[in-house]
């Protein structure tokens, strides 16, 4: 999937993400529209259209679009070929800079990854003037593992909750410790992991529909097997 997503002072893109019913259509990757705007408000001035013939989605990427692992960036330093650069989001949710070094991007809005690329290279140049164009959205993906009967990588093409994605991944094995998912999900900034906890009987069964959250781009829901299961002693 291409698109191209440019924030930059002065400019809003929204970005629309194609509509796809899950079953039995993981294979149909999502269109991107792109539209540009004025921070006022007012009336786009003109659209782009990505892959042909997909739906329209209800899954909408505004200006607080998400960064996340497998993005490509372009990064444009104004007036400086050197520090300009076409970068992929490496799988621990950073890039790497001339001479700034790496830089979260991870969990971060295009706006706010600029901000902070502007202000460590002001120790070498002065006002220096930063843009970020997303070419690729990479991003828009879970993973689901451990005992259930299709594990692999898919893409988000809806709001998609924890159930949802287990169905989509076939559901449970016969050795699957259903009462123990996990979902790892990167913190704040891109930093570390946090580890969500959730029982599917609790979600099904009693009032624990809470635990049935709203999956995020790069979420990793593990389902691990009864025999890794610890029990503690009585």
């Amino acid at each position: 999937m291409n698109a191209k997503v440019l924030i930059s002072c002065g400019s809003i893109i929204i970005v629309s993400l194609t509509n796809a019913v899950f079953a039995g259509q993981l294979d149909q990757m999502p269109r991107l529209t792109l539209v540009a705007g004025s921070p006022s408000g007012t009336s786009p001035s003109g659209t782009r259209h990505g892959i042909e013939g997909a739906e329209k989605s209800s899954l909408t990427v505004t200006p607080d679009y998400i960064m996340g692992p497998e993005d490509v960036l372009e990064i444009t330093v104004w007036k400086n070929a050197d520090l300009s650069k076409q970068v992929q989001v490496r799988p621990d949710g950073r890039i790497s800079l001339p001479l700034i070094g790496d830089v979260s991007a991870v969990g971060r809005t295009a706006a706010q990854l600029t901000e902070e690329i502007s202000a460590r290279l002001k120790s070498y140049m002065e006002n220096p003037t930063v843009s970020i164009l997303v070419r690729e959205v990479n991003s828009y993906q879970i993973y689901v593992l451990g005992e259930v009967n299709a594990p692999g990588k898919y893409p988000l093409k809806s709001k998609t909750t924890l159930l949802q994605a287990i169905t989509i991944a076939h559901g449970f094995t016969q050795v699957a410790a259903r009462n123990k998912i996990v979902v790892f999900r990167f913190g704040k900034d891109g930093e570390g992991l946090n580890k969500i906890k959730a029982s599917y009987d609790d979600i099904v069964l009693r009032d624990g529909s809470d635990q049935n959250i709203e999956l995020k781009p790069g979420d990793q829901i593990v389902v691990p097997s009864e025999t890794m299961v610890v029990l503690p002693s009585r």
